[in-house]
């Protein structure tokens, strides 16, 4: 048995260790302040156990994890100016003994804007914000890492996420969805249960390279809305066009919304041998709804 550091306790690596953490005889996970990995020590089991990592000092305890980690899940976004996780832990991760595989994860994001057309990870990425250039500089950082020390690195590229909690249905239950509705945009999504399933299969295979983790369906932001609304048996988001949606979205959303473009999945299916649960939003949300309906705390 081994032990699994990750850097970032959030979503996916918190979906990722309910569905795959009894492969790991210990898991260690950073979170960004003393009050929040307190309250988490205070709930979790003894297996699992959670570090400070505030993203720009290195803790001792820390430091004694990766010398006893076999893999490493890193979360964390970048900083502007580098990746905070090699900046701080290089020199340790370096000389990390038991160290097997590293999982990077990234976004669909890095490749820009390519007007609609399809893209794989031979695609040239040309990302124009200053969010998808930090993310494209770390993935490049973290495979010289790899490179330089012989560790097998994989970066995941992920679509936009979603699962239990974070979903159409959710949105719609709050009353804060919007169908916003720009001609010819399409976005690829993916269910954090798949994303789970390719870091588990990243690590299995010790895998080196770069995997689109996207479904197989890009669709207009409004569909999973309209399919959502459907399964509520209500009426769905009235639409909004894009120009005026803009005029109240965030930098963030507004970047988002400017770049287009279908991932392509074959690889990770290929090479990863990975089969998806959930190959569109509506297998996907059918399966969050069903659970909702059952009383299961997946919504």
């Amino acid at each position: 048995m081994s032990m699994l550091l990750c850097f970032g306790l959030g979503y996916c690596a918190e979906h990722f260790i309910d569905a795959y953490g009894d492969g790991f005889e210990r898991i260690i996970g950073t979170v960004r302040s003393a009050e929040r990995a307190a309250v988490l020590n205070a709930h979790l089991s003894g297996r699992l156990k959670a570090l400070l990592f505030d993203g720009s000092f290195a803790t001792p305890e820390v430091k004694d994890a990766i010398r006893d980690a076999a893999f490493v899940l890193v979360s964390i976004p970048p900083h502007e100016t580098g990746d905070p996780v090699l900046a701080v832990f290089a020199d340790a991760l370096a000389h990390a003994r038991r160290l097997h595989a590293i999982v990077y994860l990234s976004t669909v994001g890095v490749y820009g804007d390519h007007s609609g057309e399809w893209v794989d990870e031979e695609t040239l990425a040309k990302p124009r914000s200053v969010r998808g250039r930090a993310r494209l500089t770390a993935e490049r950082a973290w495979q010289d890492f790899g490179s330089r020390h012989g560790t097998a690195v994989t970066i995941l590229r992920l679509a936009g996420i979603y699962g239990p909690g974070q979903n159409a249905l959710v949105r719609i239950e709050h009353g804060n969805a919007r169908r916003v509705v720009k001609s010819g945009q399409v976005f690829n999504h993916i269910h954090v249960d798949d994303i789970a399933q390719a870091i588990d299969a990243a690590f299995v295979r010790s895998a080196s390279g770069i995997f689109n983790v996207a479904d197989d369906e890009p669709s207009p932001a409004g569909e999973p809305l309209s399919f959502a609304a459907k399964l509520m048996g209500t009426a769905p988001p009235p639409e909004i066009s894009y120009e005026e949606a803009a005029a109240s979205m965030s930098p963030m959303a507004k970047s988002f919304w400017q770049e287009c473009r279908r991932a392509k999945n074959d690889k990770l299916k290929r090479e990863l041998g990975v089969n998806l649960r959930y190959p569109t939003y509506r297998e996907g949300l059918r399966a969050l709804f069903d659970s909702r309906s059952r009383g299961v705390a997946s919504d």
